[in-house]
């Protein structure tokens, strides 16, 4: 009998919750409140995804990251402020950096020297389990948190977008299957992204998000994820109604990341 494999997410998670406790003695919250008017001023994140999409384009958050648990390292040369201004003039709307050090080997240092390397609005694409790292995220400049509806429960999950919104931050709230995408429906608003990968298992299909339409309000806004790699792709969500994309690895495993882009979505 094959041994059951590894839910990957709960891995991730309980890992969270240790580092979210070595944050906290760290830096209370307290302190880490009294950062925020030290914060740079917040740039519309949704607003610059609809600007493009308004503008016929797809409107692309282009991710920044190094490497993941399922694919190990996929970036050898990484140098944060360099993709980020290649990805500012190859198109895209809004970036996506991976802060999580443990299983994606990022920092929160990439996220601000990425920022601070273009004008466009930036997610923290992190595994967020308490408000205390929402507040962090707008320490750090981001001007979006990522909300993965598998990793909270519903009071958790809408204290985090509420507070999200009190920070003047945009959410993306992400679900991956019909149940969590119910539970993503009842929060009063937020930009919805479908990962076309599975967390628990990493396996990735684009199918996902094409399954999940017909039951998203055609006011949402859709963000697809994940498993974007060909024109023909992006071809296949723009047909069905989906103008907004995260796209990382695509992008990661390039020469010169933003020239991809700008190929992919031309």
């Amino acid at each position: 009998m094959n041994a059951p494999r590894p839910d990957i997410l709960q891995t991730i998670l309980k890992r969270k919750a240790e580092e979210l406790d070595e944050r906290r003695r760290h830096t209370p919250l307290a302190e880490l409140r009294a950062r925020l008017d030290e914060a740079s001023p917040v740039r519309p994140f949704v607003g610059a995804l609809e600007a493009s999409i308004a503008a016929g384009r797809a409107g692309v958050i282009a991710e920044i990251k190094r490497a993941s648990p399922s694919q190990g390292l996929i970036r050898k040369h990484f140098d944060p402020p360099s993709i980020a201004h290649g990805y500012a003039v190859g198109g895209a709307s809004c970036l996506s950096v991976l802060t999580d050090r443990d299983f994606f080997q990022g920092d929160d240092a990439y996220l601000q020297a990425a920022r601070a390397a273009c004008g466009l609005p930036v997610l923290r694409k992190d595994f967020v389990i308490d408000p205390y790292q929402v507040y962090e995220a707008r320490t750090l400049g981001a001007d979006c948190v990522l909300l993965i509806v598998a990793a909270l429960a519903d009071g958790m999950l809408a204290d985090c977008l509420a507070l999200s919104r009190e920070l003047g931050m945009d959410a993306l709230i992400e679900v991956h299957d019909a149940a969590e995408l119910a539970r993503a429906l009842a929060l009063p608003d937020g930009l919805l992204g479908i990962n076309n990968r599975n967390l628990r298992t990493f396996e990735t299909r684009l199918e996902n998000t094409l399954d999940l339409l017909e039951r998203i309000p055609a006011a949402r806004r859709v963000v697809t994820e994940s498993g974007i790699h060909s024109r023909a792709d992006v071809a296949r969500m723009r047909a069905a109604g989906v103008h907004a994309f995260l796209v990382g690895e695509a992008f990661m495993r390039a020469d010169e990341p933003g020239t991809q882009l700008a190929a992919l979505f031309d």
